[in-house]
């Protein structure tokens, strides 16, 4: 291995406001499935509100579904989202070289996201990016494993140690509270992607100290 800058072995990302641009495909699918249901559809223009968090807890909080509804509309969520959301992505720009180098560097890389995890590791491909991924991890159809601070050590696990071997050489890179709060709850590192969808603010609020404005930043902050 050569000499890198890197400091923690092992660097999960979140998805969608990480690595990707998926907010339109989301927005779509999210409007299309409540409109199947029957419901009116509320102001979306906000991205903060449902990109991030896990997908029941957003037809649940922002739709305001009953339990019941709200596992109806991720079911009709998901089959929207499998047939055209999940085309409707692109990386940000400077998203691939920064995986390249962290690569090189020979470190562990995986995705953490709150996304089902067929669809997460579906995007990877549609992204061209599976080459730099050692482990692509994502919540469960039953909702079992679905907030961050079950997801990383998941992931990690998938990377072939644990949360308690390797704490301290983790880092989570994520553009939502969720991703900070997560990174607390479970005592690993956090760097907060400024140029996603989440809010900054509440990012710090819930514990960030590390921002990087473009993905190339990341680099020397992890």
């Amino acid at each position: 291995m050569k000499n890198s800058m890197v400091k923690h072995d092992y660097i999960l990302f979140d998805l969608d406001g990480t690595i990707s641009k998926s907010a339109e495909g989301i927005q779509y699918s999210l409007e299309n499935a409540i409109k199947a249901m029957g419901k009116p559809v509320p102001d979306l223009s906000d991205y903060t509100l449902y990109i991030g968090p896990p997908l029941l807890d957003t037809f649940l909080n922002v739709c305001h579904f009953t339990y019941d509804e709200s596992v109806q509309g991720v079911e009709a969520y998901r089959e929207i989202y499998n047939t055209k959301g999940k085309f409707v992505n692109t990386a940000y720009d400077g998203v691939e070289e920064l995986l390249k180098k962290i690569k090189a560097d020979g470190k562990k890389i995986a995705v953490c996201s709150s996304k089902y995890e067929l669809f997460a590791k579906e995007i990877i491909e549609i992204l061209g990016l599976t080459e730099y991924f050692d482990a692509v991890c994502g919540s469960t159809l039953d909702g079992s494993r679905k907030d961050k601070k079950d997801l990383i050590p998941y992931a990690l696990n998938s990377l072939g140690t644990s949360l308690e071997k390797d704490r301290e050489n983790a880092v989570i890179i994520g553009d939502t509270f969720y991703d900070a709060k997560g990174a607390v709850q479970t005592g690993i590192d956090f760097v907060g992607a400024k140029y996603g969808y989440g809010d900054f603010e509440k990012m710090a609020e819930a514990g960030g100290k590390v921002f990087a404005d473009t993905p190339l930043e990341i680099y020397d902050l992890i």
